[in-house]
């Protein structure tokens, strides 16, 4: 290239990069109009483009949930609840939740405990003393969810971050509005999703163990589980009351029915005794009335 050219050149950017300075962002509302919201955008301080460090990316670590439900029959409810908690505290947990109980009723404890710690807390809990009666784990893979919600929340911060620019450089009061309405609307997408983030986040680093302690039967207790003296209270008051119908009900057919009929039967029997003699005489003769 000519020597000569090189100062004409210089020139030229030099012009372009004043009025560019001038110039930019007076019309904000038409700029602000085009951008995207929460779209990647690009990193002016790095100049790096979005996914070309994604390209590199280390693969995130898995995210899994836990969650698991654990019946125990024990001697004393009350004793084992207190070691129960101190079994939660020792692997660095905690107790969320809990319904009280004593010696005779059932108890139930949800435990937190980390999640890299979820089968050494299930062993222990089965060697605590008693009876597992029931079991039951589950496990759900978040880890392309979790990826998912920090890729959204880094693609709005950086449309935050370019809005911002845009408000510090705006003049108009209309431009200046509309940059902090979308600032605010940004901001309110970020906050949300930080929210699911870290409730996903807390429940995958914290498992969730739910303990149920149930009282160990007694040989009584299983003898008597089936006896109802009130059951069969009811069914001799109901076979009595059975045997009672029965009797008034013959007690009814006899005086409607039978009664009247052996009255009526005795009156024509007794009627009948009566005048047959009178009968028999009328039809005999009297020898000491017949003439000579």
């Amino acid at each position: 290239m000519p020597r000569s050219l090189i100062p004409g050149i210089a020139g030229i950017v030099l012009l372009l990069a004043a009025c560019s300075g001038s110039g930019v962002f007076q019309n904000v509302g038409t700029n602000l109009a085009d951008a995207p919201q929460g779209a990647p955008q690009e990193s002016a301080a790095s100049g790096e483009r979005p996914g070309e460090a994604d390209a590199f990316a280390v693969p995130a670590a898995q995210r899994i949930i836990k969650t698991g439900e654990l019946s125990i029959e024990v001697d004393d409810v009350a004793a084992s609840m207190a070691a129960v908690r101190t079994l939660a505290e020792g692997v660095g947990g905690y107790v969320g939740g809990s319904q009280a109980g004593t010696i005779e009723e059932s108890a139930t404890l949800t435990l937190r405990v980390p999640a890299d710690r979820f089968e050494e807390t299930l062993v222990r809990l089965r060697e605590l003393g008693g009876t597992v009666v029931g079991e039951s784990t589950r496990e759900e893979d978040v880890t392309a969810q979790v990826v998912d919600l920090e890729a959204r929340i880094d693609n709005l911060a950086a449309s935050e971050a370019s809005y911002r620019v845009l408000a510090e450089r705006a003049e108009a009061v209309d431009d200046v509005l509309a940059v902090q309405a979308r600032l605010d609307q940004v901001r309110g997408q970020i906050e949300q999703l930080q929210a699911q983030l870290d409730n996903v986040s807390g429940q995958a680093a914290l498992s969730t163990l739910v303990v149920r302690l149930v009282p160990s039967a007694e040989p009584v207790t299983e003898q008597t589980a089936g006896w109802d003296p009130g059951g069969q209270l009811d069914q001799a008051l109901a076979a009595l009351v059975g045997i009672g119908q029965a009797v008034v009900d013959v007690a009814i057919w006899v005086g409607i029915v039978i009664l009247p009929v052996a009255l009526a039967l005795a009156l024509l029997a007794w009627i009948g005794l009566r005048v047959a003699p009178i009968v028999r005489r009328r039809a005999v003769p009297d020898p000491e009335r017949v003439e000579p």
